[in-house]
């Protein structure tokens, strides 16, 4: 995720799927991974996440529907119960996102109309009652999208890849102590039944706050490969990110390389491990975890190998500009309309690389750079105004700070192990042919000549096979990740680690 949508991930904060990400996460706010709907042709985005409400007699209950949004459909789930006092309190979850519990303010219910406050993410709900099961309504933020409720929990999007119990091999809850930062991450351990001495990876999530599974619209990519690599002999840790589920930390004051420091210990913790071949150890990035695991291997050449499922390895200004194109066209934008949206996001990336320029001063050029093109009525829609304010807080964070200022070449120029890199050709995140191409040639630099490339036609940022590539799309497929990608990584770790398949 990732990061990038995460989340990836996803690194969409202009352009947040979010996430959403989605990582979203994904304005990045921080509920696994948030899902953005366009208000400004600008590049500026919401956040649609969503909000709450009921009715009625006696409104109590659990009650979903779907958004209809330009890159899909979203399920919402209202869940209403009532007070000693009568009143009603509401959250709401959506689980194409796996974001649950997002708390709303206030509910209200008169003469069959429900009302519901959200103003974490500046929106609201209304709607009617028309039966004991059915609401009829809109939900607002930014912009009306009608959402009608039916009374009961929404239908569990179908998931074949995700394993089930009894597995045929050891899972263990670990803590990995990150002695620099002073935090202990939580995770999970995988280990082959039988054998020792085994091969092992660590599980880098993209963008956005992730836990070990790299949750993302109903899918656990993490938790897929991990047990697909356990059951054929190599070892897995997979963590919770830092201020994310059962992890210490804070991560909305993180960067990548905080996160690289945590990978570092996760990779530590392995080598105090008795099963696991200590020369053996190697690293597995998606989307943003790519990026990560090319600047651990750069300060420490005893990493055996890196996996990079998607990892950025261009500047992040040029990354995003990109992103925003693929994205914006597959949603219908013209070029000709692109090509006079490109110029407005290339000078707010560009007041983004001032790096002698506090958060502050950041933030009020932001703002002037956006306002100057709206209408005085749009400036008086409170609503908007705090949006902006939001996205231009989640552009200014430093997470998204350092990503737009970071070129990955230096690191990639001083890998000296073995790297696979896989991207999907309908890729709309991290450009497939863009990155792997800079990924063959900066690592080659130094003279590294044990790097394979290779773009996987119809698969999208998440691996998985699908038809355009759109964002949409992660929630709405069943198959969490490709099998031949499965196959293709596996393959390639137990040949540069000495074993065969």
């Amino acid at each position: 995720m990732s990061y990038f949508y995460n989340d990836e991930n996803c690194y969409l904060c202009i352009y947040l799927i979010f996430t959403i990400k989605i990582k979203p996460n994904f304005s990045l706010m921080k509920i696994v991974k948030a899902t953005y709907i366009v208000i400004f042709i600008t590049g500026l985005l919401a956040g649609v996440f969503f909000s709450s409400s009921v009715s009625a007699q006696d409104i109590s209950g659990t009650w979903h529907g779907k958004l209809s949004l330009p890159t899909g459909s979203l399920t919402i789930v209202f869940h209403i119960s009532q007070t000693e006092q009568g009143a009603y309190v509401t959250t709401l979850d959506s689980p194409d996102q796996g974001a649950n519990g997002i708390k709303t303010q206030a509910t209200s219910f008169s003469d069959s109309i429900l009302t519901i406050q959200i103003p974490v993410i500046h929106a609201s709900y209304k709607g009617k009652l028309k039966s004991d099961k059915t609401i009829t309504g809109t939900f607002t933020q930014g912009m009306p999208i009608p959402l009608n409720l039916e009374k009961g929990e929404a239908s569990r999007p179908k998931r074949p890849q995700e394993p089930q119990p009894p597995f045929p091999y050891k899972s263990e809850e670990v803590t990995v102590r990150n002695e620099q930062d002073g935090i202990n991450l939580a995770g999970t351990l995988t280990l082959p039944e039988k054998g020792n001495k085994f091969p092992a990876v660590v599980l880098v999530t993209g963008s956005g706050a992730q836990n070990r599974d790299e949750e993302i619209m109903g899918h656990k990519p993490f938790l897929v490969i991990a047990d697909y690599l356990t059951r054929n002999g190599i070892a897995v840790l997979r963590c919770d990110d830092r201020g994310t589920a059962a992890s210490q930390g804070n991560h909305a004051t993180a960067t990548n390389e905080d996160f690289a420091r945590d990978t570092e210990a996760a990779i530590h913790y392995l080598r105090g491990r008795k099963e696991i071949n200590t020369k053996k150890i190697g690293i597995i990035g998606h989307s943003a975890g790519g990026t990560i695991a090319f600047i651990v291997a750069a300060n420490d050449p005893s990493v055996a190998f890196i996996v990079s499922l998607a990892g950025a390895a261009i500047k992040g200004d040029s990354l995003m500009l990109r992103q925003v194109e693929l994205i914006s066209k597959s949603q219908g934008m013209p070029d000709a309309l692109w090509q006079g949206t490109k110029p407005s996001l290339r000078n707010r990336y560009a007041i983004l690389q001032q790096a002698d320029k506090t958060t502050d001063e950041l933030q009020k050029e932001l703002y002037a750079d956006v306002t100057k093109t709206m209408s005085s009525e749009q400036l008086k829609d409170l609503n908007t105004v705090q949006q902006i304010s939001s996205q231009i807080s989640s552009m200014t964070s430093p997470w998204y700070l350092h990503f737009m200022r970071y070129d990955p070449a230096k690191a990639m120029k001083k890998i000296k192990c073995p790297v696979l890199a896989l991207n999907g050709e309908k890729d709309i995140q991290v450009e497939a042919a863009m990155n792997l191409t800079a990924i063959q040639q900066r690592i080659s630099e130094n003279g590294n000549k044990n790097v394979t490339v290779k773009a996987y036609p119809n698969l999208n940022h998440l691996f998985q096979t699908c038809e355009k590539g759109t964002l949409a799309e992660y929630g709405q497929l069943e198959e969490t990740i490709s099998p031949e990608v499965l196959k293709d990584i596996t393959d390639w770790i137990l040949k540069h680690s000495g074993k065969s398949n």
